[in-house]
Protein backbone atom coordinates (compact mmCIF):
# COMPACT_ATOMS: atom_id res chain seq x y z
CA UNK A 1 0.00 0.00 0.00
CA UNK A 2 0.93 3.60 -0.52
CA UNK A 3 -0.28 6.75 -0.26
CA UNK A 4 0.23 10.62 -1.86
CA UNK A 5 -0.65 12.62 1.04
CA UNK A 6 -1.49 16.29 0.84
CA UNK A 7 -1.00 17.03 -2.30
CA UNK A 8 -3.00 19.99 -4.26
CA UNK A 9 -4.81 17.02 -6.54
CA UNK A 10 -5.61 18.02 -10.41
CA UNK A 11 -8.09 15.33 -11.37
CA UNK A 12 -8.45 16.64 -15.25
CA UNK A 13 -12.25 16.13 -13.95
CA UNK A 14 -12.64 19.11 -12.06
CA UNK A 15 -11.50 22.37 -12.96
CA UNK A 16 -10.29 23.64 -9.25
CA UNK A 17 -7.53 21.54 -7.84
CA UNK A 18 -8.11 20.47 -4.10
CA UNK A 19 -6.17 19.41 -1.25
CA UNK A 20 -6.39 15.14 -0.77
CA UNK A 21 -4.80 11.90 0.19
CA UNK A 22 -4.60 9.51 -2.51
CA UNK A 23 -4.26 5.79 -1.58
CA UNK A 24 -2.91 3.11 -3.74
CA UNK A 25 -3.64 -0.99 -3.38
CA UNK A 26 -2.19 -3.24 -5.91
CA UNK A 27 -1.74 -0.79 -8.86
CA UNK A 28 -5.32 0.87 -8.31
CA UNK A 29 -5.93 4.06 -6.61
CA UNK A 30 -8.28 3.36 -3.97
CA UNK A 31 -9.35 6.02 -2.38
CA UNK A 32 -8.92 10.00 -3.12
CA UNK A 33 -10.32 11.96 0.20
CA UNK A 34 -8.84 14.10 3.28
CA UNK A 35 -6.60 12.36 6.48
CA UNK A 36 -7.03 9.05 4.89
CA UNK A 37 -5.89 6.13 7.18
CA UNK A 38 -3.44 4.03 6.23
CA UNK A 39 -1.74 0.81 7.72
CA UNK A 40 1.90 1.06 9.54
CA UNK A 41 3.64 -0.68 6.67
CA UNK A 42 2.54 1.87 3.95
CA UNK A 43 4.55 3.39 1.54
CA UNK A 44 3.98 7.26 2.62
CA UNK A 45 4.65 10.02 -0.43
CA UNK A 46 4.70 13.51 1.37
CA UNK A 47 3.10 16.26 -1.36
CA UNK A 48 2.86 19.02 0.68
CA UNK A 49 3.58 22.08 -0.97
CA UNK A 50 3.03 19.57 -4.45
CA UNK A 51 0.78 19.18 -7.14
CA UNK A 52 -0.54 15.97 -8.21
CA UNK A 53 -1.88 15.14 -11.03
CA UNK A 54 -2.78 12.02 -13.50
CA UNK A 55 -0.21 10.24 -15.69
CA UNK A 56 -0.05 11.95 -18.95
CA UNK A 57 -1.32 10.68 -22.18
CA UNK A 58 -0.45 10.36 -25.44
CA UNK A 59 -3.22 9.96 -28.13
CA UNK A 60 -0.90 9.11 -31.41
CA UNK A 61 2.83 8.82 -31.93
CA UNK A 62 5.31 6.13 -32.77
CA UNK A 63 7.85 5.58 -29.90
CA UNK A 64 8.89 2.48 -29.47
CA UNK A 65 8.83 1.70 -33.38
CA UNK A 66 10.81 4.55 -34.20
CA UNK A 67 14.16 4.28 -32.60
CA UNK A 68 15.76 6.27 -30.46
CA UNK A 69 19.29 7.38 -31.93
CA UNK A 70 20.10 4.39 -34.10
CA UNK A 71 18.55 6.08 -37.19
CA UNK A 72 16.60 3.37 -40.19
CA UNK A 73 17.69 0.63 -38.75
CA UNK A 74 15.66 0.84 -35.82
CA UNK A 75 12.79 2.20 -37.71
CA UNK A 76 9.37 -0.15 -37.66
CA UNK A 77 6.63 2.01 -38.15
CA UNK A 78 5.99 1.44 -42.06
CA UNK A 79 5.58 -1.22 -44.24
CA UNK A 80 7.16 0.44 -47.26
CA UNK A 81 6.18 -2.87 -50.00
CA UNK A 82 2.64 -2.91 -49.85
CA UNK A 83 0.27 0.23 -49.49
CA UNK A 84 -2.48 -1.54 -48.42
CA UNK A 85 -1.16 -3.25 -45.07
CA UNK A 86 -4.08 -2.97 -42.04
CA UNK A 87 -2.76 -7.08 -41.23
CA UNK A 88 -0.09 -5.11 -39.67
CA UNK A 89 -0.06 -4.87 -35.85
CA UNK A 90 1.70 -2.25 -33.74
CA UNK A 91 2.63 -4.14 -31.11
CA UNK A 92 4.97 -6.47 -33.37
CA UNK A 93 6.88 -3.71 -33.93
CA UNK A 94 7.13 -2.08 -29.88
CA UNK A 95 10.91 -1.97 -28.69
CA UNK A 96 10.51 -2.20 -24.88
CA UNK A 97 13.90 -1.31 -23.87
CA UNK A 98 14.10 2.02 -26.18
CA UNK A 99 16.21 5.00 -24.32
CA UNK A 100 12.76 7.05 -25.07
CA UNK A 101 10.64 5.19 -22.88
CA UNK A 102 12.24 6.55 -19.53
CA UNK A 103 12.50 9.63 -20.74
CA UNK A 104 9.19 9.89 -21.43
CA UNK A 105 8.47 8.12 -18.22
CA UNK A 106 10.21 11.07 -16.11
CA UNK A 107 8.76 13.71 -17.72
CA UNK A 108 5.22 12.04 -16.54
CA UNK A 109 4.07 10.36 -19.93
CA UNK A 110 2.73 7.55 -18.56
CA UNK A 111 0.35 5.58 -21.11
CA UNK A 112 0.55 6.33 -25.13
CA UNK A 113 -1.40 5.39 -27.99
CA UNK A 114 1.37 3.71 -30.49
CA UNK A 115 1.26 2.11 -34.30
CA UNK A 116 2.23 2.26 -37.43
CA UNK A 117 3.18 5.29 -39.39
CA UNK A 118 1.66 7.14 -42.52
CA UNK A 119 2.93 6.15 -45.35
CA UNK A 120 0.16 3.42 -46.21
CA UNK A 121 -3.17 4.41 -46.93
CA UNK A 122 -4.14 1.47 -44.41
CA UNK A 123 -1.47 0.99 -41.94
CA UNK A 124 -2.39 -1.50 -39.29
CA UNK A 125 -3.49 -1.55 -36.02
CA UNK A 126 -2.33 1.01 -32.78
CA UNK A 127 -1.77 -0.66 -29.60
CA UNK A 128 -1.75 1.44 -26.05
CA UNK A 129 0.68 0.46 -23.40
CA UNK A 130 2.44 2.10 -20.42
CA UNK A 131 5.67 3.53 -20.67
CA UNK A 132 7.65 1.17 -18.27
CA UNK A 133 8.67 -2.52 -18.86
CA UNK A 134 11.13 -5.03 -20.37
CA UNK A 135 7.96 -7.17 -22.26
CA UNK A 136 5.72 -5.11 -24.56
CA UNK A 137 3.16 -7.61 -23.63
CA UNK A 138 3.20 -6.76 -19.86
CA UNK A 139 3.11 -3.24 -21.00
CA UNK A 140 -0.02 -3.44 -22.79
CA UNK A 141 -3.34 -1.40 -21.70
CA UNK A 142 -5.59 -2.26 -24.63
CA UNK A 143 -3.93 -3.84 -27.77
CA UNK A 144 -5.92 -2.79 -31.33
CA UNK A 145 -7.66 0.63 -30.49
CA UNK A 146 -7.81 1.48 -33.99
CA UNK A 147 -6.68 1.16 -37.07
CA UNK A 148 -4.43 2.99 -39.02
CA UNK A 149 -5.44 5.25 -42.47
CA UNK A 150 -3.97 7.95 -44.14
CA UNK A 151 -4.60 10.72 -46.49
CA UNK A 152 -2.49 13.85 -48.16
CA UNK A 153 0.96 13.63 -49.23
CA UNK A 154 2.40 10.92 -47.39
CA UNK A 155 1.05 8.09 -49.40
CA UNK A 156 1.23 9.96 -52.83
CA UNK A 157 5.04 10.54 -51.51
CA UNK A 158 5.90 6.75 -51.08
CA UNK A 159 3.89 5.23 -54.08
CA UNK A 160 3.84 8.14 -56.51
CA UNK A 161 5.69 5.56 -58.80
CA UNK A 162 4.54 2.40 -57.61
CA UNK A 163 0.36 2.61 -56.94
CA UNK A 164 -0.65 6.49 -55.52
CA UNK A 165 -0.11 9.65 -57.61
CA UNK A 166 -2.86 11.68 -56.43
CA UNK A 167 -5.35 12.02 -53.60
CA UNK A 168 -8.50 10.85 -55.44
CA UNK A 169 -6.18 7.70 -55.75
CA UNK A 170 -5.74 6.81 -52.00
CA UNK A 171 -9.68 7.71 -51.34
CA UNK A 172 -10.42 5.00 -54.08
CA UNK A 173 -7.81 2.34 -52.74
CA UNK A 174 -9.65 2.91 -49.08
CA UNK A 175 -12.78 2.93 -50.40
CA UNK A 176 -12.02 -0.56 -52.81
CA UNK A 177 -10.70 -1.86 -49.41
CA UNK A 178 -13.70 -1.03 -47.37
CA UNK A 179 -16.20 -2.43 -50.03
CA UNK A 180 -14.31 -5.97 -49.86
CA UNK A 181 -13.92 -5.95 -46.10
CA UNK A 182 -17.39 -5.38 -45.89
CA UNK A 183 -18.71 -8.04 -48.44
CA UNK A 184 -16.24 -10.12 -46.83
CA UNK A 185 -17.95 -9.86 -43.29
CA UNK A 186 -21.19 -10.43 -44.69
CA UNK A 187 -20.10 -13.84 -46.67
CA UNK A 188 -18.93 -15.04 -43.13
CA UNK A 189 -22.23 -13.49 -41.20
CA UNK A 190 -24.04 -15.54 -43.93
CA UNK A 191 -22.22 -18.52 -43.63
CA UNK A 192 -22.37 -18.81 -40.02
CA UNK A 193 -21.10 -22.31 -38.52
CA UNK A 194 -21.32 -23.53 -42.37
CA UNK A 195 -17.21 -23.74 -42.84
CA UNK A 196 -18.21 -24.82 -46.40
CA UNK A 197 -19.54 -21.41 -47.57
CA UNK A 198 -17.17 -19.13 -45.72
CA UNK A 199 -14.78 -16.83 -48.06
CA UNK A 200 -11.35 -17.43 -48.45
CA UNK A 201 -9.61 -16.56 -45.14
CA UNK A 202 -8.25 -12.94 -46.18
CA UNK A 203 -5.34 -11.62 -43.31
CA UNK A 204 -5.96 -8.31 -44.70
CA UNK A 205 -9.85 -8.16 -44.42
CA UNK A 206 -10.07 -10.07 -41.52
CA UNK A 207 -7.91 -7.01 -39.88
CA UNK A 208 -10.47 -4.84 -40.97
CA UNK A 209 -13.72 -6.45 -39.46
CA UNK A 210 -13.48 -4.97 -35.73
CA UNK A 211 -13.62 -1.37 -38.26
CA UNK A 212 -16.16 -2.68 -40.13
CA UNK A 213 -18.61 -3.85 -36.95
CA UNK A 214 -17.49 -0.77 -35.14
CA UNK A 215 -15.80 -2.17 -32.79
CA UNK A 216 -12.44 0.64 -33.38
CA UNK A 217 -12.11 3.42 -35.44
CA UNK A 218 -10.11 4.26 -38.21
CA UNK A 219 -7.42 6.60 -37.33
CA UNK A 220 -7.05 8.54 -39.95
CA UNK A 221 -4.35 10.88 -40.50
CA UNK A 222 -5.24 14.38 -42.35
CA UNK A 223 -3.49 17.49 -41.70
CA UNK A 224 -5.21 19.61 -44.90
CA UNK A 225 -8.61 21.01 -44.67
CA UNK A 226 -9.50 18.72 -48.06
CA UNK A 227 -8.00 15.58 -46.16
CA UNK A 228 -10.05 15.78 -43.42
CA UNK A 229 -13.43 16.22 -45.20
CA UNK A 230 -12.84 12.97 -47.39
CA UNK A 231 -11.52 11.11 -44.39
CA UNK A 232 -15.14 11.98 -42.77
CA UNK A 233 -16.93 11.83 -46.18
CA UNK A 234 -15.87 8.22 -46.33
CA UNK A 235 -16.37 7.19 -42.64
CA UNK A 236 -19.74 8.33 -43.43
CA UNK A 237 -20.38 5.95 -46.53
CA UNK A 238 -19.23 2.95 -44.87
CA UNK A 239 -20.39 4.16 -41.52
CA UNK A 240 -17.76 3.50 -39.66
CA UNK A 241 -16.12 5.05 -36.85
CA UNK A 242 -13.15 7.49 -37.09
CA UNK A 243 -10.75 9.65 -35.00
CA UNK A 244 -8.93 12.44 -37.04
CA UNK A 245 -5.24 12.47 -36.04
CA UNK A 246 -3.02 15.87 -36.63
CA UNK A 247 -5.96 18.08 -37.83
CA UNK A 248 -3.15 20.79 -38.60
CA UNK A 249 -5.86 23.30 -40.54
CA UNK A 250 -8.37 22.87 -38.01
CA UNK A 251 -8.77 25.81 -36.94
CA UNK A 252 -9.74 27.11 -40.41
CA UNK A 253 -12.51 24.89 -40.42
CA UNK A 254 -13.25 24.81 -36.71
CA UNK A 255 -17.10 26.09 -37.46
CA UNK A 256 -17.55 22.15 -39.50
CA UNK A 257 -15.30 20.18 -37.02
CA UNK A 258 -17.50 21.20 -34.33
CA UNK A 259 -20.79 19.60 -35.74
CA UNK A 260 -19.07 16.62 -36.67
CA UNK A 261 -18.33 15.32 -33.23
CA UNK A 262 -15.87 13.31 -33.73
CA UNK A 263 -11.76 12.96 -31.56
CA UNK A 264 -9.13 15.08 -32.39
CA UNK A 265 -5.49 14.55 -32.28
CA UNK A 266 -4.09 18.47 -32.76
CA UNK A 267 -0.16 17.82 -33.34
CA UNK A 268 2.86 17.87 -33.80
CA UNK A 269 3.38 21.46 -33.86
CA UNK A 270 6.77 21.84 -32.52
CA UNK A 271 8.57 21.20 -35.97
CA UNK A 272 8.78 23.71 -39.07
CA UNK A 273 6.25 23.32 -42.03
CA UNK A 274 8.25 21.00 -43.77
CA UNK A 275 5.44 19.96 -46.53
CA UNK A 276 2.87 21.71 -48.40
CA UNK A 277 0.37 20.82 -45.84
CA UNK A 278 1.78 21.75 -43.24
CA UNK A 279 1.39 25.59 -43.79
CA UNK A 280 -0.73 26.46 -41.92
CA UNK A 281 0.39 25.06 -39.02
CA UNK A 282 -0.61 26.95 -35.68
CA UNK A 283 -0.38 26.65 -31.61
CA UNK A 284 -3.50 28.45 -31.59
CA UNK A 285 -5.32 25.41 -33.14
CA UNK A 286 -6.05 22.93 -30.27
CA UNK A 287 -7.49 25.97 -28.24
CA UNK A 288 -9.68 27.41 -31.23
CA UNK A 289 -10.92 23.58 -31.91
CA UNK A 290 -11.73 23.24 -27.69
CA UNK A 291 -13.37 26.44 -27.22
CA UNK A 292 -15.67 25.72 -30.38
CA UNK A 293 -16.55 22.06 -27.73
CA UNK A 294 -14.68 19.55 -29.80
CA UNK A 295 -12.95 16.73 -27.90
CA UNK A 296 -9.40 17.61 -28.34
CA UNK A 297 -5.89 15.77 -27.74
CA UNK A 298 -2.65 17.18 -28.04
CA UNK A 299 -0.23 15.34 -29.36
CA UNK A 300 3.98 14.83 -30.44
CA UNK A 301 3.54 12.28 -33.01
CA UNK A 302 6.94 11.02 -31.06
CA UNK A 303 9.66 10.74 -31.93
CA UNK A 304 8.77 13.77 -34.42
CA UNK A 305 8.58 15.59 -30.84
CA UNK A 306 10.21 13.66 -28.45
CA UNK A 307 7.72 12.34 -26.14
CA UNK A 308 8.77 14.25 -22.81
CA UNK A 309 8.16 17.49 -24.64
CA UNK A 310 4.22 16.74 -24.33
CA UNK A 311 3.53 18.54 -21.14
CA UNK A 312 5.32 21.39 -22.72
CA UNK A 313 3.37 20.94 -26.28
CA UNK A 314 0.19 21.75 -23.78
CA UNK A 315 2.11 24.82 -22.70
CA UNK A 316 2.70 26.39 -25.75
CA UNK A 317 -0.92 25.84 -26.62
CA UNK A 318 -1.89 27.76 -23.25
CA UNK A 319 0.31 30.68 -24.54
CA UNK A 320 -1.42 30.53 -27.91
CA UNK A 321 -4.74 31.40 -26.07
CA UNK A 322 -5.98 27.73 -25.06
CA UNK A 323 -7.77 27.58 -21.51
CA UNK A 324 -5.07 26.03 -19.23
CA UNK A 325 -7.60 23.25 -17.77
CA UNK A 326 -8.51 22.21 -21.61
CA UNK A 327 -4.19 21.72 -21.92
CA UNK A 328 -4.61 19.69 -19.19
CA UNK A 329 -7.80 16.86 -20.20
CA UNK A 330 -5.65 17.36 -23.84
CA UNK A 331 -2.93 15.44 -22.11
CA UNK A 332 -4.72 13.21 -20.24
CA UNK A 333 -9.01 12.52 -20.03
CA UNK A 334 -8.86 13.49 -23.37
CA UNK A 335 -6.41 11.35 -25.03
CA UNK A 336 -7.57 8.53 -23.07
CA UNK A 337 -10.91 9.06 -24.56
CA UNK A 338 -9.61 9.04 -27.85
CA UNK A 339 -7.67 5.96 -27.57
CA UNK A 340 -10.67 4.18 -25.93
CA UNK A 341 -9.02 3.57 -22.26
CA UNK A 342 -10.50 6.08 -20.44
CA UNK A 343 -11.83 3.14 -18.12
CA UNK A 344 -8.39 2.84 -17.10
CA UNK A 345 -6.22 5.84 -17.48
CA UNK A 346 -6.59 9.96 -17.79
CA UNK A 347 -7.87 10.83 -14.62
CA UNK A 348 -7.50 10.81 -11.05
CA UNK A 349 -10.36 8.51 -9.90
CA UNK A 350 -10.93 5.54 -7.66
CA UNK A 351 -10.61 2.28 -9.41
CA UNK A 352 -8.56 3.88 -12.53
CA UNK A 353 -4.96 2.75 -13.07
CA UNK A 354 -2.43 4.62 -10.21
CA UNK A 355 -0.60 5.98 -13.05
CA UNK A 356 0.13 9.42 -10.80
CA UNK A 357 2.35 12.33 -11.85
CA UNK A 358 3.76 14.81 -8.98
CA UNK A 359 5.28 18.12 -9.79
CA UNK A 360 6.61 21.02 -7.86
CA UNK A 361 4.60 23.51 -10.22
CA UNK A 362 2.70 23.75 -13.44
CA UNK A 363 4.17 20.98 -15.65
CA UNK A 364 3.41 23.41 -18.72
CA UNK A 365 6.43 25.26 -17.66
CA UNK A 366 9.78 24.57 -17.89
CA UNK A 367 11.21 25.69 -15.04
CA UNK A 368 8.95 23.12 -13.55
CA UNK A 369 10.50 19.75 -11.60
CA UNK A 370 8.50 16.49 -11.68
CA UNK A 371 9.10 14.99 -8.62
CA UNK A 372 7.72 11.63 -8.39
CA UNK A 373 5.91 9.22 -10.82
CA UNK A 374 3.90 6.05 -9.82
CA UNK A 375 2.74 4.04 -12.72
CA UNK A 376 0.37 1.14 -11.77
CA UNK A 377 1.60 2.47 -8.09
CA UNK A 378 4.90 1.79 -8.61
CA UNK A 379 7.47 4.78 -8.47
CA UNK A 380 9.94 4.53 -11.20
CA UNK A 381 13.31 6.03 -11.01
CA UNK A 382 13.32 9.14 -13.28
CA UNK A 383 15.85 9.43 -15.46
CA UNK A 384 17.59 12.74 -15.55
CA UNK A 385 19.72 12.28 -19.11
Amino acid sequence: MLCVKNGMVHDALHEEAFRADILVEDGKIKAIGENLETGSDARIIDAEGLRVYPGFVEAHGHIGLDGYGIGYEGMDYNEMNDIISPQMRGIDGVKPLDAAFPKAAAAGVTCVCVGPGSANVLGGTFTTIKTVGKRVDDMVVRDGVAMKCAFGENPKRVYKDKKDSSRMTTAALLRETLFKAKEYMEKKEAAGEDISKRPAFDLKLEALLPVMRGEIPLKAHAHAAEDIFTALRIAKEFRVKITLEHVTEGHLIVEELAKENVPLAVGPTLTSASKFELRNKSWITPGVLSQAGCQVSIITDSPVIPQEYLPLCAGLAVQAGMQPFAALQAITINPAKHAGIADRVGSLEVGKDADIVITNGCPFEISTEVKYVLIDGQEIELARH
